[in-house]
């Protein structure tokens, strides 16, 4: 879908630096992403790292008070660290409010006995090391959205296009949406596009891409994008609160991803982090209220999707071998 208001109103600064004599360069209108949510909208919000239903209540509880409208919550520990009983406490309280939730799926190199994840190379890294590690991922999004799941988190391009398959099989609900995680995001346009055809349907770039490498995605493909706005620590901790003008109007349509830099590990997650799960839950939704209120100052917050729209399952349709 296009949409014509890809301009930001005002840039950070623009009208002090003007009379200063130091303005900035007209933007290039070449620059804008065309391109939209389907059903409208040019951005949605997210809120990640939300381990289990108590960190999920914070969540809703702070995004309330703070009047910080969520699209998505999603998990990074995985579906095999939730019993059915805490899937389903996460699935109707998101559901309850119209937010899709997206749970993590299945075994990871980074936490099995493959030595060369810990190697300086970082080896294979979060990909699915074997057959059984791929049984396993298929294996959690069968379970998830058996209890209700309609968003699933994936590591491996293998695992991707497995579960794109059997989404086209009818094995998964055919409405089921498949998310890249940011830890093998693609970071080039060819890249991207690969991502697209296995199957995804929102796909998580790495946080540390220029405005002209968004550009040059958006160039060769429509589907939707995540950016962390604030990265944890281990995707680079960037901050890019200041940009989240130009990141919406270079990349959308894309989610705001409300990370939070400085804070301690917590996956997997298990109550021996309860306090800081908690505790960092309430500030990322915080962060979440002062990014907006950014886009708000600038007079660019308008393209906001409408709260409770989802992505369809399997956007593109891509042929897939018999």
């Amino acid at each position: 879908m296009t949409d014509a208001s890809a301009t930001a109103p005002r840039r950070p600064g623009e009208q002090a630096l003007t009379a200063l004599g130091l303005g900035a360069p007209a933007l290039d209108p070449a620059d804008a992403s065309p391109h939209s949510f389907p059903g409208g909208g040019r951005w949605r919000t997210e809120v990640p790292s939300c381990e289990g239903p108590e960190a999920l209540a914070v969540v809703l509880k702070e995004a309330s008070r703070l009047d910080v409208p969520v699209h998505r919550i999603s998990q990074g520990s995985g579906v095999w660290m939730l019993t059915d009983a805490e899937i389903t406490e996460m699935v109707e309280a998101t559901a309850e409010r119209d937010i899709e939730l997206c749970l993590f799926t299945g075994p990871r190199g980074t936490w099995d006995i493959g030595g060369s994840t810990r190697t300086d190379s970082h080896g294979a890294g979060l990909r699915a090391r074997g057959h059984d590690a791929v049984a396993g991922c298929v294996e959690d999004a069968v379970r998830a959205t058996e209890l209700g799941v309609k968003c699933l988190l994936v590591a491996d391009e293998g695992v991707l296009w497995t579960l794109h398959r059997a989404r086209a099989a009818g094995i998964l609900p055919a409405d089921t949406t498949l998310k890249v995680s940011a830890l093998v995001g693609p970071v080039n346009p060819a890249s991207f596009a690969v991502h697209e055809r296995l199957g995804a349907d929102s796909i998580n770039v790495p946080s540390d891409l220029t405005l002209t490498h968004l550009t040059e995605i958006r160039r060769v493909s429509a589907a939707p994008m995540d950016m962390y706005i604030e990265a944890p620590d281990d995707l680079g901790g960037y901050v890019r609160m200041y940009e989240v003008a130009e990141l919406i109007r270079r990349g959308a349509p894309v989610y705001l991803k409300f990370g939070l830099a400085k804070a301690p590990g917590i996956y997997p997650y298990g109550h021996h982090l309860r306090e800081v799960a908690l505790a960092t839950a309430k500030e990322r939704v915080r962060r979440g209220r002062l990014a907006l209120d950014l886009l708000a100052r600038h007079g660019a917050d308008a393209g906001m999707a409408p709260l409770g729209s989802r992505l369809p399952g399997d956007l593109r349709r891509f042929d897939i071998p018999s």
